[in-house]
């Protein structure tokens, strides 16, 4: 493995030189901003169906008569589902193009949408966000594989950013929406308004994305996609990457889904589109992600990693407080530092990967929706056992875990390092 793939360089030097008849994607040149807002579209709609339910857990609690915990298995069996058919979805989209999956995943999960609305049970609702989880799987890896064919290394921090950046707008809007719309109409009516948008984003998706013309096809046989992905988690480095996304993801699932609960309780008893306009500090999420090229530009990876965990943390702690402001505060902090760090840790695997890209973008958000369900649950137990100082607990916890990570990363890259400069000596 070379100094660069072990994170010796950074992230966003290009390893060689791009010859001039390169006909990737570059900002500025034709193609690029409809991809770009092809992609934003796509983050929306699938952040907006993903978690349409977690502003509403409290509406949910009360119209099923279940408690807090049980509620939350409507974003954990979403995004539990996405996380075990992300890697089957990837490989799709190895032999049938990035395109062509990303595009069936949206019409699927936008049908199921239609049904939601509808669940008689909560256990009904949990089924049916098991599948939208599921058909929404084929879109993060693909969407990821697609800019690192399709883009110049250069820009590919910048693109990615951007993509996430439609995730963070597509969160925050399904919550708000949610929010005032349930608050006349009911949880219901919130989530069938989530579905009508997504339809949008869906048909403005495929009409503007540009076709591939890097695809090359990959195989479907299961010896060989066992070895992609063997390959994969042989790599220190991708290894490190996955437990990142994972337990960025652990503290951001975690105080989302609670976050709710707190609000809507005593001593703030707020209502509940007062509560879904909270997610507008998704926002600032927006912003992170689509900064992270320039800052793992000056700070490098990992040096991005720290900072993206300390801003975590930070916020965490400050949430603590019984007044509001610094509430929100620390609400602004996590999502800052949890959008950042995401877009640094899924970029650096999708350049850290030079084949199977899919998969090893599969294996991360795999990974990162694992730690969205842990998190979920773990939080919402964490908080009916020890209140919001329980969830933020779990999250601390979670951040040590990144740091600890970077760190023992760091001290693997200088060892590499020392070793090749001792060979050439």
């Amino acid at each position: 493995m070379s100094p660069a793939d072990t994170g010796a360089s950074t992230l966003v030097a290009a390893t060689t030189p791009v010859p001039a008849s390169d006909s990737r994607l570059t900002p500025g040149g034709p193609g690029y901003r409809r991809m770009s807002f092809a992609l934003f579209l796509a983050g929306v709609a699938t952040f907006a169906l993903l978690y349409s339910t977690q502003a509403l857990l409290p509406l949910i609690s009360s119209g099923f008569g279940v408690s807090a915990s049980a509620a939350s298995w409507t974003v954990a069996a979403a995004t539990g589902g996405l996380a075990l058919f992300v890697l089957p979805m990837s490989a799709l989209s190895e032999r049938f193009g990035r395109r062509t999956v990303m595009t069936g995943s949206l019409v699927v999960a936008v049908s199921i949408g239609v049904l939601v609305p509808f669940a008689p049970s909560l256990g009904a609702l949990v089924a049916l966000r098991f599948l939208q989880g599921a058909a929404l799987a084929g879109l993060p890896a693909s969407a990821t594989a697609y800019l690192a064919e399709e883009v110049r290394p250069k820009a590919l921090v910048t693109a990615i950013g951007l993509f996430v950046a439609g995730n963070s707008v597509g969160g925050m809007s399904g919550r708000v929406i949610t929010g005032w719309v349930a608050q006349e109409w009911g949880w219901r009516a919130a989530v069938a308004v989530i579905g009508v948008i997504a339809v949008g984003c869906a048909v403005a998706f495929r009409l503007l994305l540009p076709a591939p013309k890097h695809f090359t096809p990959g195989s479907l046989r299961p010896r060989v996609l066992a070895r992609t992905v063997r390959d994969h988690l042989a790599n220190p480095l991708l290894r490190r990457l996955y437990a990142i996304g994972a337990l960025f993801m652990t503290v951001f699932g975690g105080v989302y889904t609670v976050i709710g609960y707190r609000l809507t309780e005593a001593p703030f008893s707020l209502p509940q589109g007062i509560v879904g306009s909270i997610f507008l500090v998704y926002l600032v999420g927006t912003v992170s992600a689509s900064t992270a090229g320039r800052l793992v530009g000056r700070l490098g990876r990992r040096g991005a990693l720290y900072l993206a965990g300390g801003t975590t943390a930070t916020g965490l702690l400050v949430s603590l407080s019984d007044s509001l402001p610094l509430v929100l505060l620390g609400l602004v902090l996590i999502t800052a530092g949890f959008f950042a760090g995401h877009a640094v840790a899924s970029s650096a695997v999708s350049k850290t990967a030079t084949t199977g890209r899919a998969q090893a973008s599969a294996l991360y958000q795999s990974a990162y929706y694992i730690g969205s369900s842990t998190g979920s649950t773990v939080g919402a137990l964490a908080f009916h056992a020890g209140g919001w100082a329980g969830t933020v607990g779990v999250g601390v916890l979670a951040v040590l875990g990144v740091v600890t990570i970077t760190v023992l990363g760091s001290r693997a890259a200088g060892v590499e390092r020392r070793g090749l400069e001792g060979a050439a000596a």
